[in-house]
């Protein structure tokens, strides 16, 4: 059933930042309306897939919704999107602002016909700054908030992305949590309201919350940066025949690992003693640790820190996390017969509740595939639908 049963939500996103965000509304119980382009949208071509516009991108971020096909830029499709709205209760777009207002469909005009519709944009800026109109990706916000600067400064000095659409999602989940609150604040008082969710503000909040330091104060007290997450040797460490991750963090973990290892002699060396001499002196730490941990084998290492209560995890590849022992058990990555693409790994949602429980059981749709299902809900007659097709607005139900 889902906690946001019985809400509607009307999905005007494409690619990954904004489809991320109405997917988790859907799997949380929504009914999820993604009006596409007649071509839909873009991730449909993206990766390895069995049947054309089907692909691994588009069904992993596009589950849990319905698809509708319509040409905004015909007065007919423009019409039967204001005729979803009117009984709406959530509209989610991430062309900017300038882009819906170009098709007559800005807060201004949505709002008039549905004063209880929450009217979402997930797009590249604010609103009141001079990146207003500019275009926005994730590599291009990775790179203005300073994450590849961050990479270069704990590699080898060449600025990299990120290997993930780390913006998208992030801006993704954020949009979910004020659409959520928009939605309480629409039930308390009968109004729905214009919510902007900009990936830069986004962002620049999320990296610098770690790496302000000195920063927050004024003046500055040194050049920011938090130097745990900053050092070179953070990373995995190489065991004797494989990787590890490991982080011996408070005091009682590094009392534990001092036991487990044997190694009075560093508990009596003031640099690792104490949780300021570790973080005064934290590439020497981990430059020991890395030392240490070469000495065995993974899996010596795992039984020997787990059962010392350091907290310890395998480092997976793409393959290996597939079979980890805990999302097995926990059916993380469940198989599932979708009704065109065959068996799909899927992955569940993650948060669980009490009383309304999230299942979903509905698969990414193919392109236009609820078109007329939806028109028919709106009030369009088989002949209105048949017209609609024949003037290009919408397309034949697919096969």
């Amino acid at each position: 059933m889902g906690p946001l049963k019985g809400i509607k939500v009307i999905d005007m996103t494409t690619v990954l930042m904004g489809p991320y965000a109405t997917q988790m509304l859907g799997d949380y119980g929504a009914d999820v309306i993604k009006v596409e382009s007649l071509d839909g949208d873009v991730t449909r071509l993206i990766g390895p897939m069995r049947h054309a516009g089907m692909g691994p991108v588009f069904l992993n971020t596009n589950r849990s919704k319905r698809s509708i096909c319509l040409d905004l830029k015909k007065p007919a499709g423009r019409e039967a999107v204001l005729r979803l709205l009117k009984d709406a209760d959530v509209l989610v777009y991430n062309v900017r602002p300038q882009a819906m207002a170009r098709l007559q469909l800005g807060y201004d005009v949505v709002s008039k016909i549905n004063p209880r519709l929450v009217y979402a944009g997930v797009f590249g800026f604010g609103q009141d700054g001079p990146y207003a109109a500019k275009p926005a990706y994730d590599d291009l916000i990775q790179g203005a908030t300073a994450l590849p600067a961050l990479m270069a400064q704990t590699g080898d000095g060449v600025p990299r992305y990120v290997p993930n659409a780390l913006v998208d999602r992030i801006v993704g989940l954020t949009a979910v949590g004020a659409i959520c609150a928009s939605l309480v604040h629409r039930d308390r008082t009968g109004r729905g309201q214009r919510v902007d969710i900009p990936m830069f503000e986004t962002m620049a909040g999320f990296v610098m919350g770690d790496h302000m330091g000195g920063l927050t104060y004024e003046p500055p007290l040194d050049k920011g940066g938090y130097a745990r997450h900053l050092s070179r040797d953070r990373r995995p460490y190489k065991t004797s025949d494989g990787y590890l991750s490991v982080i011996v963090y408070n005091d009682k973990q590094w009392e534990n690992f001092f036991m487990a290892t044997a190694r009075d002699d560093l508990r009596a060396d003031p640099r690792f003693a104490t949780f300021a001499g570790r973080a005064a002196n934290i590439d020497v730490v981990y430059a020991e640790l890395a030392r240490i941990f070469e000495t065995r084998p993974t899996a010596e290492w795992i039984d020997l820190l787990t059962k010392a209560d350091v907290p310890v995890m395998p480092m997976h590849d793409l393959a290996s996390i597939l079979h980890d022992e805990h999302l097995e058990a926990t059916n993380f990555f469940p198989v599932v017969d979708h009704p065109t693409e065959g068996p799909i790994r899927s992955m569940k949602v993650t948060a669980t509740w009490s009383e309304t429980e999230a299942d979903p059981v509905q698969l990414a749709p193919r392109l236009n595939e609820h078109g007329a299902e939806i028109l028919r809900e709106i009030g369009y007659s088989a002949d209105e639908i048949a017209a609609m097709v024949r003037d290009g607005v919408t397309r034949s139900p697919p096969e």
